[in-house]
């Protein structure tokens, strides 16, 4: 699917795969096969459709050319457009595109992501990965304003990593240089930046969702966004996770 760029800013979100360089979605026994692969696609759905809600800004999808990818999106983009009507669909279909890409390591592919869009007439590109259901709407206006103002924007993790990297048609790093497998990347990637004189950004700290532990920390969001009056956030991963706990009750 392509369109038409209807804005300057676009949110580029990159499928990442069950282990790419460095790291991986590992939630222990319970959570494995048919179980993981639906939370994973809970994930991207939600990761979409908070996206959606930015309305300054385009959304793209990339993901690998692979048989079980290809399966995975038309799941997703056929329960979404399902949902749409009128306006919302109309407003859907101009504003979201996807695309495959060859299976390269993960920073060349995002690198790649970061070049189509620049080639395609974007200023302000903000990339997110697909184990980050729990970041609002409100994370990414907040993230492509920031960006505006900056050569590069950049969401760490408390592990020393990336769950959003903004960039804007000024950059002059190339990601793909890096090693994403090193568990120093935040601070050589940041390094680099100021090595160059760039002006950049900094989100407050959040997580992409790995381990068990920080599958608690998503529950405890959800809960909290749930109390504050927020129903989008992470409900399709919040119904997959019901269903999983359900199905562990003695």
């Amino acid at each position: 699917m392509s369109s038409k760029k209807k804005n300057d800013s676009v949110i580029a979100i990159c499928i990442q795969e069950p282990f790419e360089d460095g790291s991986s979605m590992d939630f222990g026994p319970a959570i494995q096969g048919d179980e993981l692969c639906f939370l994973h696609q809970a994930f991207i759905t939600d990761t979409i459709t908070n996206a959606l809600e930015v309305n300054e800004a385009d959304v793209r999808l990339y993901y690998i050319d692979h048989p079980d990818r290809l399966r995975l999106v038309k799941i997703i983009l056929d329960y979404i457009i399902g949902k749409l009507k009128g306006k919302k669909l109309d407003e859907f279909q101009k504003r979201f595109s996807n695309y495959e890409m060859a299976k390269e390591g993960w920073g060349l592919r995002i690198e790649k992501v970061f070049l189509n869009c620049f080639e395609a007439g974007y200023k302000n590109v903000l990339l997110i990965g697909s184990r980050t259901p729990t970041i609002t709407a409100k994370k990414m206006k907040t993230a492509i304003k920031m960006l505006k103002a900056s050569d590069v924007v950049f969401g760490p993790t408390p592990e020393g990593r990336y769950y959003i990297i903004g960039k804007s048609e000024s950059y002059k790093i190339r990601l793909a240089d890096f090693d994403w497998k090193s568990p120093s990347i935040y601070s050589e990637v940041v390094e680099a930046f100021i090595k160059k004189d760039l002006r950049w950004s900094e989100l407050e700290i959040w997580y992409a969702v790995e381990t068990p532990e920080e599958l608690e920390m998503m529950a405890r969001d959800i809960n909290q966004y749930r109390f504050e009056g927020d129903e989008k956030t992470a409900h399709e991963t919040e119904l997959v996770m019901e269903r999983i706990l359900a199905k562990l009750e003695p």
